[in-house]
């Protein structure tokens, strides 16, 4: 006789969505008084669509494919967009200054407490303006959403941020020599230019495991979840800044040192919430950039994404911009206190694979 296993319950029955319902109508309440915050500072709210001819070119991101079907049965691939981020830089190029797009995105071989097959991001352009405000503005926000659901603190699974507190800033450099002791720049060059086996000594002398077919993205990688992450966003939210302008595919390098480039990540309790970019225009680097990326993804997955020339084209002539990628439903789980993402979704996507 087979033992049996017992199910959880749907997220449509009444007692489970009697639960969660106080989160959701948390969710809806942030969501408005985040509009509110854009609709007083002069955004534009955008709408993108969700079928892009490249999902985005990041190698670590899977997207999910589909066809379109000409009114003959021609195919073409489409893919559900990863980030609304190309179209939204296109409305920056067709003369948008301000935008902001509550997008409902896709990835691939996600799913876990903090991930979803199926989410909200939330994004938003400043076009003339440096990334230093948006720094400022994800203070703002982090405030806004606790203030609007009555939440002296965010929180996740024993965690604690304070929102009202300005976010600690720290580089990532400075964030290496801090929590795993590994001076970062020794394995950069000057021109950006990266060196593995010194990295790689490194992190042996700190006790941290090294395999034998790991680039340098891998071992960054590896310190940053190991040592780094664990460490950001307690007591008050952290501001990541100064990534490797090899770990930044879409950012323009720093104007004070081409090591690094102008992209932040905000952390609050331990959690990854949003990154953000000061936005590279440069269509030829883009694209070169794009082509290392896809290299990398041929070389760990097989497989890789066509470039949007449509985006590349659009690049030459967008204006200097910064950009942010905030994940909605995350700042939704520490606002209410949610502690897993299905908690925050009107209508989780299937349970596939079990």
């Amino acid at each position: 006789m087979k033992p049996t296993t017992s199910k959880a319950s749907p997220w449509w029955t009444r007692n489970v969505h009697a639960d969660r319902r106080p989160f959701l109508i948390g969710r809806n309440a942030i969501q408005a008084a985040l509009r509110g915050f854009f609709a007083r500072n002069d955004f534009i709210e955008v709408d993108t669509a969700t079928l892009q001819v490249s999902p985005g070119n990041e190698a670590h991101l899977h997207a999910f494919e589909t066809e379109a079907l000409t009114t003959d049965g021609k195919a073409s691939p489409l893919y559900l967009h990863t980030s609304p981020e190309f179209a939204c830089k296109k409305l920056l190029a067709a003369g948008e200054e301000r935008i902001a797009c509550f997008a409902h995105v896709y990835r691939n071989r996600e799913r876990g407490p903090l991930h979803h097959p199926e989410f909200t991001m939330l994004e938003w352009y400043r076009a003339g303006e440096s990334y230093e405000a948006l720094m400022a503005d994800c203070s703002v926000l982090l405030a806004l959403a606790a203030e609007t659901v009555g939440a002296k603190k965010l929180t996740y699974r024993g965690a604690e941020t304070d929102p009202f507190l300005t976010p600690e800033r720290i580089s990532v450099a400075a964030a290496f020599e801090r929590y795993a002791g590994i001076d970062l720049f020794a394995s950069i060059g000057m021109d950006g230019s990266t060196d593995p086996e010194r990295l790689a000594a490194d992190m042996r002398r700190v006790g941290i495991r090294v395999a034998k077919d790991d680039v340098w993205p891998d071992l960054f990688s590896r310190v940053l979840v190991e040592k780094v992450e664990p460490n950001l966003g307690f007591g008050r939210a952290t501001i990541l800044d100064e990534y490797p302008v090899s770990e930044a595919a879409l950012a323009r390098p720093s104007a004070g040192d081409h090591r690094v480039a102008e992209r932040f990540e905000l952390y609050a309790c331990g959690v990854e919430l949003a990154n953000a970019f000061g936005e590279l225009t440069n269509a030829d680097e883009q694209r070169r950039r794009f082509e290392i990326e896809m290299a990398e993804k041929q070389r760990v997955y097989g497989e890789t994404y066509p470039l949007d020339e449509d985006f590349l084209e659009a690049l030459a002539v967008m204006p200097d911009a910064s950009g942010i990628a905030l994940g909605f439903d995350r700042l939704v789980m520490l606002a209410t206190g949610a502690s897993r993402i299905e908690q925050v979704l009107w209508a989780p996507v299937a349970e596939f694979g079990v």
